[in-house]
């Protein structure tokens, strides 16, 4: 089997990037890692080109921040055929030290699975909706009927990837739309998997940060958290666009779309599904006036 390919995306927030990409690669698991630095304005980059490891395929600065859309499918453009995709945000620290074999176990034993994710367990304290409980052989996921499953830490199978193609650009709605898909269009089920445990710490004191001898920043008044909290674009970007992720909605359910999403970053996607270019456009243009 090809190594998964797992995506990394950064911006800002240094002292976590350090603390989180450590813990995921402190797994003796093989994978190909690909990380994405949206333009930050602290150190990041500085950290990340001099990060070494063998699984670290490449390594991309982005001269402005397009949304963390752009970034992601940016990775998933270059996931091969028969290849899982796991995306961990910056956020997340993995707990499980063989978390990624974990997952593909799972795939393994519940061929009815397309999308696990884990979350924290706070995030179950929260959840509306819900959730299922299917075993089997001593493993378990929650399944998830309503709702979506958080985009913090994914593993997608292959064959769903194909169906599905990419987060959708037109809207830009990320976990909420893709699940949507999953559950509405496709076979496959999707489920939150407890067997990943992670925590979503949001900020690092800087006497406690890993980077401190690479941060450049005066840190009286701008660290690299109050520069990320300025500039975080997402609860502003949802309440201006939230209606193109409606419109996405209904079209599929009038049959005007399929469920399959074209990205920016795959000519042929374009050429060969149905792509707005016009809403995508605006969408990343929205990123880079107000998170750059």
């Amino acid at each position: 089997m090809i190594p998964p390919l797992v995506s990394f995306v950064t911006w800002n927030r240094m002292g976590l990037s350090i603390r989180n990409l450590k813990s995921l690669l402190s797994t003796s698991d093989d994978f190909e890692l690909h990380i994405v630095d949206s333009n930050s304005r602290d150190n990041t980059w500085d950290y990340i080109k001099v990060l070494k490891d063998e699984r670290i395929k490449s390594r991309t600065r982005f001269e402005a921040n397009r949304g963390p859309v752009y970034a992601a499918n940016f990775n998933l453009a270059r996931r091969k055929k028969g290849q899982y995709f796991v995306t961990v945000d910056s956020d997340v620290n993995i707990h499980t030290k063989k978390w990624l074999s974990e997952f593909l176990k799972a795939f393994e034993c519940f061929p009815e699975v397309g999308l696990l994710g884990a979350v924290s367990c706070r995030y179950y304290e929260r959840y509306k909706h819900p959730l299922i409980k299917v075993e089997k052989n001593g493993a378990y996921y929650l399944q998830m009927h309503k709702g979506f499953i958080e985009g913090c830490c994914q593993c997608f199978r292959p064959e769903l990837l194909d169906i599905l193609g990419y987060w959708s650009e037109e809207n830009c709605m990320g976990d909420v739309e893709i699940c949507h898909r999953i559950c509405n269009y496709t076979t496959y089920k999707a489920g939150f998997f407890p067997a990943v445990e992670i925590d979503q710490t949001q900020k690092i004191a800087c006497s406690g940060c890993r980077g401190e001898k690479l941060c450049n920043l005066d840190k009286e008044e701008n660290t690299c958290f109050s520069i990320w909290e300025e500039f975080y674009s997402n609860p502003k970007f949802r309440a201006v666009y939230g209606w193109k992720y409606k419109k996405c909605v209904e079209e599929m359910a009038d049959g005007k779309r399929t469920v399959y999403c074209a990205s920016i970053h795959d000519e042929d996607s374009m050429k060969n599904h149905y792509y707005r270019m016009n809403m995508a456009q605006e969408n990343f243009q929205y990123y880079e006036m107000y998170s750059n």
